[in-house]
């Protein structure tokens, strides 16, 4: 999915949820930032042509184990132990992301280092991802 669509994603999910938590000033951003986050593996994503994200481009390929609930679940366990109140919606957000990726031709490998692939039949930038989008 483009980052638009994973953005809109993330909002829905932002605001289904926001109701329900104490300070959703903070919820909301988080969510939408980490609904980007997993592309930072990528140069060529919205979110990965930053420079500093370089050097995580150069150990992780695109869609390896940055795309993967494992690395969502340490992420968001390390947040809960630091800034508990960043923890869910990082992993909201995060999650929304690998979720509409797992529906794409190239797929994700969802529980890294098990190699098996979820994916199914949307193009990257296709007219399905962006239905979804203005959907």
């Amino acid at each position: 999915m483009i980052w638009r669509t994973h953005l809109a994603i993330g909002l829905a999910v932002a605001l289904y949820f926001s109701n329900h938590v104490n300070q959703p000033l903070i919820f909301i951003p988080v969510v939408l930032v980490s609904s980007l986050f997993p592309d930072v593996d990528s140069r060529f994503s919205y979110i990965g042509k930053r420079v500093f994200f370089r050097p995580v481009q150069a150990v992780f390929q695109h869609r390896g184990i940055i795309h993967s609930y494992t690395i969502c679940i340490a992420f968001s366990l390390a947040l809960a132990l630091f800034w508990p109140v960043l923890a869910l919606p990082f992993f909201l957000g995060y999650v929304s992301h690998l979720f509409a990726d797992s529906f794409t031709i190239q797929g994700i490998k969802p529980f890294w280092p098990i190699r098996a692939v979820s994916k199914g039949s949307i193009a990257t930038g296709g007219k399905i991802d962006k239905a979804i989008f203005y959907i």
